[in-house]
């Protein structure tokens, strides 16, 4: 799917940035735009690493922001992937959209993230915003979660599924757009979060597997 293909469907500034960068929409990309993405509608995303899920979140996010529905928040496992996604925001979203990044103190309400559209967190820092209640989070229509499938992780699925089950029910006309690479059970969970199933296997580089012993690698 060439990318003039949603040009009148998303703003002109998001269009303006990405038609420098791209040309063309992967098959993942190209698949959640037609189960509904820019008309608001949930989706899991399962393909692999490098197939292009970020972009589909980003998509849904600025979207949103830009055609003033509300601010969007992108939910990331760890501080250092935290760090990096609000680089790669800022860097290319600055001029449209304010980004913030919360990650510090889990005592802090951060009330300044008020003025901004697109929040990059951990599970663990908006767990305990929303047990702040900061009052700006009733303005979040987009829910990203990259990562989703450690909600299967005995240390950090508790904390994001009790996460995303107090959003659904405070946030329920909101659009959530869960990122991951393998999910076992991806049919159910998209279920549980009320929104339809992206699978896709392409990638940019193919992958081969193989053994190595002994200085060779035999592939199969």
């Amino acid at each position: 799917m060439e990318l003039t293909s949603i040009k009148g469907r998303i703003p002109k500034e998001l269009y303006a940035i990405l038609e420098k960068e791209i040309t063309k929409l992967r098959p993942a990309q190209e698949k959640s735009v037609k189960k509904g993405l820019l008309n608001g509608r949930s989706l899991l995303v399962c393909t692999p690493t490098a197939s292009g899920k970020t972009l589909i979140a980003e998509l849904a996010a600025l979207k949103s922001i830009i055609e003033g529905r509300g601010k969007a928040v992108y939910i990331v496992p760890l501080k250092a992937l935290a760090s990096e996604k609000y680089k790669d925001f800022k860097r290319r979203y600055d001029k449209i959209a304010k980004i913030a990044l919360s990650m510090g103190d889990i005592d802090s309400a951060d009330p300044f993230l008020a003025d901004y559209d697109l929040i990059v967190t951990t599970s663990e820092k908006l767990d305990s915003l929303i047990r702040h209640n900061s009052p700006w989070l009733s303005g979040i229509a987009t829910v990203i979660v990259d990562e989703i499938h450690l909600l299967n992780d005995h240390e950090r699925g508790p904390t994001l599924e009790i996460l995303l089950t107090i959003l659904k029910q405070l946030l329920k006309n909101a659009q959530f757009i869960g990122l991951s690479a393998t999910i076992g059970n991806a049919k159910e969970l998209a279920e549980w979060l009320s929104a339809d199933l992206v699978v896709d296997e392409w990638r940019p580089v193919k992958l081969h597997k193989g053994i190595y012993l002994n200085g060779e690698i035999e592939f199969y």
